[in-house]
């Protein structure tokens, strides 16, 4: 499955190098026109980013975020700056299908846990962007990428899986927003290690091709930003290739 992105800092469309707040680039697109032009173009779902909530929780987008799930043609998985079981079921009640966890996710597992034992693995995601070191380890960063964390991947994995969990979301932080290709050994290897869960690749994304070469990979879902946003290729040209190869 091909899901668009639409990260968001104070009602911007933005897009990130590598997480980091100090290297954005905006687009002049509004939120509402571009969910609704992915929806035109076939998707299923769309991925919503509230960046300035993930930074900052008194600047949340709650506003934004419930114009955009309100009657929307799509389903819609949303994430950024969930702090606290009172923001899933804002999220929740606002429209989302899936509420997206990260970093609360590595500082706080058992907390997480219960959410997913509570509102069901189909409707929260965790955000597990990993950071692989000269051992090759697969190190989780938390806040937004700007704390870094000795916690590998597999370390959590298990405990998730055990309380319900079925999507992760995992980035491989040095290709976000790079257009440089993903990293598919990183989803083969996690997609073979862990069948039981619905895997959504990001990262890394800049061509076609790209998209092609994580199909057989494993993974159900490809999260796409920046290339939709710059051109590379269109949603419907996208959605072809994961469909046909």
């Amino acid at each position: 499955m091909i899901i668009p992105a639409i990260d968001l800092i104070d009602g911007t469309v933005v897009r990130l190098y590598q997480g980091r707040y100090d290297s954005t680039t905006e687009y002049q697109f509004s939120p509402l026109t571009l969910r609704n032009n992915y929806a035109q173009d076939g998707s299923d779902w769309l991925h919503i980013v509230d960046l300035s909530g993930a930074k900052d929780a008194s600047k949340r987008q709650l506003a934004l975020l419930t114009e955009l799930m309100t009657a929307s043609p799509l389903h819609i998985q949303v994430g950024g700056g969930v702090r606290s079981e009172q923001d899933v079921v804002d999220l929740l009640d606002a429209g989302a299908g899936r509420v997206v966890i990260g970093s609360l996710a590595i500082r706080q597992p058992e907390l997480v846990q219960s959410w997913i034992r509570k509102y069901g693995g189909e409707h929260i995601v965790l955000a597990l962007d990993v950071a692989i070191n000269d051992k090759g380890e697969k190190t989780l960063p938390s806040h937004g990428w700007i704390e870094q964390s000795s916690i590998t991947l597999e370390q959590v994995l298990d405990q998730y899986i055990a309380a319900g969990a079925r999507h992760v979301l995992c980035t491989d932080i040095s290709r976000d927003g790079t257009l440089s290709g993903s990293n598919v050994g990183l989803y083969r290897e996690l997609a073979a290690h862990y069948p039981q869960i619905q895997w959504q690749a990001s990262g890394g994304i800049g061509s076609l091709n790209d998209i092609k070469a994580l199909i057989g990979s494993g993974v159900a879902g490809v999260i796409l930003g920046r290339s939709l946003l710059e051109g590379k290729f269109s949603l419907k040209e996208a959605i072809a290739c994961w469909q046909n190869g």
